[in-house]
């Protein structure tokens, strides 16, 4: 099993450029299920996560073909099967994003209750009741979830607190419901859009993708379109960090500012240097970093997928600092490993961090936990004295596209071993 050495120490300097989004690539993705033709994905990151949701697609019958780095084409015209089966849906919770696309195209759907990372329950319950509401049956019955309607019909949906997958499933399964949908308390997140803008390309009648409120008109069919992934901002914001607590400057290039202000603005507050420009930014660390607390919300609130990174940052800050986790339970399991690196952290309730500041953090073998753990440790190797071994790295490569490489061409002494 891979693991990731780190020797600490190094400023990261140069420039890097972000990967597509996973988080917008998996239910565009999916949503190639809706449709009769190809379509063309570009900036499509190379992940594992990725893959998991060509296999499973490749396994329900559409025809998924890498043109070249970054290049996806997708042919769901060949897809004959409903089911989705637990060896390939337990790997990754994204992959309850078909169930959504396979309901409203064929009227059935079969769907293993899926897995994915341990950063607490994440149940699908509003999922299913957004289905009910357009008419389908649901039952759950030996792990898997069973939708059948021989139409969706159009109807409003609410949802008990913002869901980013359950907006989209529902998003995707209302294109093709006859009549009006509302979706109310929808997520606002930028992916949200991404999906949305990229409907309305195949032909579907989507308003208000962004806000609280989304209007979705249902259509007969949806046609093929090329679509380009949007640059992912946690892996943007995730390289801010670094290049902030290892003193770096550091040019980000091809992200997107606007998705990001949450990130920007308390990155600032710890004293680094940070311009935007068009689709760059630019990241300089101070030598002293201060104190700032934070809270987790949905969008446009600061995002839990920085939780961690900002947690390691605050790790050397000068100052106390509170992190609140308000989105996910158990969210905190690299806090652990933090303390193994001689970071000063204490857990109250499971959702409130108190961080004291240390002068400087101690390499140590490491066990990442989950996605954003694993980037967590990987920015304190970076800043650690020493070297660092972090251990169960396959949580990384879910969504981080060759972060070692990059990170040593800004010159971090890191590499994979086996």
């Amino acid at each position: 099993m891979d693991k990731i050495q780190i020797i600490g120490g190094s400023k990261l300097q140069g420039e890097v450029t972000i990967s597509g989004a996973k988080n917008a690539a998996l239910p565009l993705i999916a949503s190639s299920i809706l449709v009769n033709g190809k379509i063309n994905f570009t900036n499509v990151p190379d992940l594992m996560d990725i893959r998991s949701i060509r296999l499973l697609l490749e396994d329900l019958g559409a025809e998924c073909n890498v043109l070249s780095p970054g290049c996806l084409e997708v042919d769901g015209s060949a897809i004959h099967k409903i089911e989705a089966q637990y060896d390939l849906v337990r790997k990754m919770r994204a992959s309850i994003l078909v169930l959504g696309p396979l309901v409203a195209k064929f009227g059935h759907a079969k769907v293993s209750m899926p897995g994915g990372c341990a950063i607490g329950a994440r149940p699908v319950n509003m999922h299913l009741a957004g289905l009910e509401a357009l008419g389908a049956t649901i039952s759950i019955e030996h792990g898997y979830i069973e939708a059948k309607a021989d139409r969706l019909i159009g109807n409003e949906i609410y949802f008990d607190m913002p869901t980013v997958t359950g907006t989209e499933n529902l998003m995707m399964a209302t294109t093709l419901a006859k009549g009006k949908s509302i979706l109310r308390n929808a997520a606002r997140e930028p992916e949200i859009v991404a999906l949305a803008q990229a409907l309305n390309q195949m032909g579907a009648k989507i308003e208000g993708a962004g806000t609280a409120i989304i209007t979705v008109e249902g259509v007969d069919k949806l046609h093929p379109a090329d679509i380009k992934i949007i640059p992912d901002r946690i892996e943007t914001g995730t390289f801010m960090v670094a290049a902030a607590a290892t003193e770096g400057d550091v040019l980000i290039k091809g992200c997107e500012p606007d998705h990001i202000g949450g990130i920007i603005s308390k990155l600032k507050a710890t004293g680094a240097l940070v311009e935007t420009f068009k689709e760059s930014i630019r990241v300089k660390g101070s030598r002293t970093v201060k104190s700032i607390d934070i809270k987790t919300l949905p969008y446009p609130g600061f995002p839990t997928d920085m939780q961690a990174q900002f947690m390691t940052l605050m790790t050397i800050a000068n100052g106390n600092s509170m992190i609140h986790e308000s989105v996910f339970e158990n969210r905190f399991i690299h806090a652990n490993e933090l303390l193994r690196m001689g970071a000063d952290i204490s857990i109250t309730n499971g959702n409130l961090a108190s961080i004291r500041g240390v002068k400087e953090l101690q390499a140590a073998p490491v066990m990442a936990s989950d996605l954003r753990a694993s980037a967590s440790l990987v920015i304190a190797g970076l800043i650690a004295k020493g070297t660092t071994l972090i251990s169960r790295v396959y949580h990384m490569d879910r969504g981080y596209e060759a972060i070692e490489k990059k990170l040593s061409l800004l010159g971090a002494d890191i590499k994979r071993i086996t």
